[in-house]
């Protein structure tokens, strides 16, 4: 028999090996013993596939543990036939006789960090083990000293299901027969000091309960999405790359049903089409992994692995995805690898230890956002996070991933004050954990999923990001110019009158333009936390407000750099983004309004129609000045080269409401010259001042160190794209 002290452990789910108790075991004269607890069972008889009694077990204690000696091997199938307290029969499988989960394989590279796809074994996952359906399990907690599945499908009993431990990586698992996708469930674990933690949602959970329900839920791996050169070709820096930056929650809700957010495939319906339409390249999503509390937006997430609920299933999600690949349409996710919200469900002291997080506050907790910062020194993180990024790029087939506060990542002393941060094994402030993690994801992201690309958001001077990793840089493929975004919205922001003292605000990117593979951010941080929405931080009176916009939009659009623009700024909304309400779409019935949406259509659409606009975005070959020190009338002008000499775009920008007449302008061909598009054209709300005839003939006048020039008109507040034809 059982020592009794193994029975009471069982009992009160304190066992730390229960498999070295439950199940099948040989015992004194190869004779096979099976043990079970199954609280409020009357009776428990073991049968074969076939329904031939094997034996009948014996409650050995009033919770419901019960023993017996069975005519059958120990490694021989069998269920349990159970007549419950309230008389119902119930044949079931027994857990405790299945062989291990994780293969050896699986252990090593598990227990070495190197897995590239954790998620393939880690988490639930739906499958067949000798031919009996339900659900793996398996998490890494290796300073428990108990983990039980708890779910729906146990009266949420932490005694019913407790798991094994795989003690070379550090992960417990347990096969549970019977259960299925949709089955609610967690992780309930005991510390090395017998305290019993809130119950842990499963950090792999492909799926998870909306908010404020916090179970996760078991879901099926989606099917590996294979490689596609078009989105290869489409997410090149070669490429005409334009980005419309939206919060799913907040771009359009249903107000006939109380405001709800629409579905994955209602946002297909509607928000790819209306991209496709507005002649934007890519989507970029605020982040979309599960996360407890709206007003985070997402960048706080829990189910790192689980679509959010909030719009429907995993699936869903998935069909969103393809949806944008059959309409041409990139997706860029936002991503949040540098830190995590304390919720009790989540990563925070998960097994009783600092396990994902630092321990030590100044390097593991976050002022600015009251959150964990990942202990990227592990690599079982490392593993959790690079494994989590080719999720979404290779089970959804996502063309890449932004990967947000990056700068926070690099520094140690990010927003702390002396004496508030541990300096790195050298002494010196950078992040060398960080660094490394962040190479060692784009390394993975770059062999495994070509055709994906990588942004960081990193406001900093930290050198080389968007370098490959063997010449000495980070390996992202684009980086976020917050210096350019930074210096001329605080141009734009000022009276015309002041602006020729300011010229340096909008000249000084190209100081520093090709350093690094830039995207030009106007993002969801421009129009919230007081800052009033775009059209609300332009000076002078609403003319003045809407014509100092188009001629930003105008300037952004010939700068070198892709292009992102956040929702609403594409028709100038004008009070700041709230992530509880719909963007404004009814301020389109206002001519204003309309004719800033109309513009960023046009600039969407001769950006991509003109490879002088983008192939040649983080070359100095692709961008040469005109004339940058008009700082009197507040003028710029230059010219977007392509790889094809013969193809080229001036833009002249007017930054003051006056107009300029015979103004010369040096151009660097002879032949004819039009107006591609002009910020002030009737057509987008302009004054309809035209900045050169059709079709007008360059002549041979030298002008701002050019062979010959125009003589032109210059709009007010206007920026205009001149195309030579011929």
């Amino acid at each position: 028999m059982l020592p009794p002290q193994d029975i009471d452990r069982i009992c009160r789910a304190n066992h730390n090996d229960p498999f070295g108790v439950l199940g099948p075991h040989t015992i004194k004269g190869n004779q096979t013993s099976v043990r079970c607890f199954l609280p409020t069972a009357q009776t428990v008889t073991v049968v074969s596939p076939d329904g031939q009694v094997l034996g009948e077990l014996v409650q050995q204690h009033p919770d419901g543990f019960f023993e017996g000696v069975v005519s059958a091997k120990r490694d021989a199938p069998y269920q349990l036939r159970v007549v419950w307290a309230s008389g119902f029969t119930h044949l079931l499988e027994d857990p405790y006789r299945f062989p291990l989960v994780l293969g050896e394989m699986d252990v090593w590279l598990l227990g070495e960090g190197t897995h590239l796809r954790p998620f393939e074994v880690l988490g639930a996952r739906p499958c067949t083990m000798q031919g009996v359906s339900g659900t793996s399990f398996a998490v890494w907690a290796p300073n428990a000293s108990r983990v039980s599945v708890v779910g729906d499908f146990n009266a949420w009993d932490s005694r019913r299901h407790p798991m094994r431990l795989r003690r070379e990586c550090g992960v417990w698992e347990l096969f549970l027969p019977g259960v299925q996708a949709g089955a609610l469930y967690k992780y309930e674990i005991r510390t090395h000091c017998g305290e019993v933690l809130a119950a842990r949602a499963d950090p792999y959970a492909l799926q998870s309960e909306l908010r404020p329900a916090t179970a996760s839920v078991v879901g099926k791996l989606p099917a590996k999405i294979a490689p596609d050169l078009t989105r290869k070709l489409a997410n090149a820096l070669d490429a005409p790359v334009s980005i419309y930056e939206v919060h799913l929650g907040s771009w359009r809700r249903v107000a006939e049903e109380g405001g709800r957010w629409l579905t994955w495939d209602e946002l297909a319906d509607t928000l790819i089409p209306y991209a496709q339409d507005m002649g934007f390249t890519h989507l970029e999503l605020l982040p979309v992994s599960e996360h407890p509390f709206d007003g985070s937006w997402g960048y706080q997430p829990i189910g790192l692995y689980a679509p959010t609920s909030r719009f429907g299933d995993a699936a869903g999600f998935g069909r969103l995805v393809k949806r944008c690949h059959e309409a041409g349409i990139g997706l860029i996710l936002d991503w949040v690898p540098a830190h995590f919200p304390s919720d009790a469900h989540g990563l925070a002291n998960f097994d009783g230890t600092h396990l994902y997080e630092y321990a030590d506050p100044r390097e593991g907790f976050h002022n600015d956002w009251n959150t964990l910062i990942y202990n990227l020194g592990r690599t079982e993180v490392k593993n959790f996070l690079v494994g989590n990024a080719l999720y979404w790029l290779e089970r959804f087939g996502v063309d890449g991933l932004r990967v947000d506060a990056v700068a926070s990542m690099l520094y140690r002393d990010y927003s702390r004050e002396d004496g508030q941060w541990i300096p790195n094994i050298y002494g010196g402030r950078e992040n060398l954990e960080a660094i490394a993690f962040l190479k060692r994801m784009n390394e993975v992201v770059g062999v495994q999923r070509e055709q994906a690309i990588t942004l960081a958001e990193e406001s900093t001077a930290y050198p080389a990001v968007s370098r490959p990793t063997f010449a000495g840089g980070l390996g992202f493929h684009y980086k976020w110019n917050m210096g350019w975004m930074h210096d001329t919205l605080a141009y734009m922001a000022r009276d015309p009158i002041y602006r020729q003292h300011h010229q340096g605000e909008m000249t000084f990117s190209m100081v520093y333009a090709f350093n690094e593979n830039f995207v030009l951010p106007i993002s969801h941080d421009e129009v919230v936390h007081g800052k009033g929405s775009l059209l609300t931080r332009m000076p002078g009176d609403a003319w003045q407000k809407f014509a100092n916009l188009r001629t930003f939009l105008g300037y952004m659009f010939g700068h070198p750099g892709k292009k992102l623009l956040f929702m609403g700024c594409e028709f100038a909304q004008e009070r700041e983004w709230n992530h509880d309400q719909s963007l404004d779409w009814h301020l389109l019935d206002e001519p204003q309004h309309a004719g800033v949406q109309t513009l960023v259509r046009d600039l969407n659409h001769l950006y991509r129609a003109t490879p002088a606009l983008y192939q040649q975005d983080f070359v100095p070959a692709g961008f040469e000045w005109i004339d940058h020190g008009d700082n009197q009338r507040s003028l710029l002008s230059f010219i977007r080269w392509s790889t094809d000499q013969a193809s080229f775009v001036v833009v002249l920008c007017n930054f003051t409401p006056n107009v300029w007449t015979d103004y010369r302008l040096g151009v660097p061909r002879s032949g004819h010259y039009q107006e591609a598009l002009n910020t002030d054209w009737a057509a987008y709300g302009g004054s309809r001042v035209c900045a050169l005839a059709a079709g007008q003939l360059a002549d041979d006048t030298p002008w701002h160190g050019k062979l010959h020039s125009l003589l032109l008109t210059v709009p007010p507040l206007a920026t205009v794209f001149l195309k030579w034809t011929a």
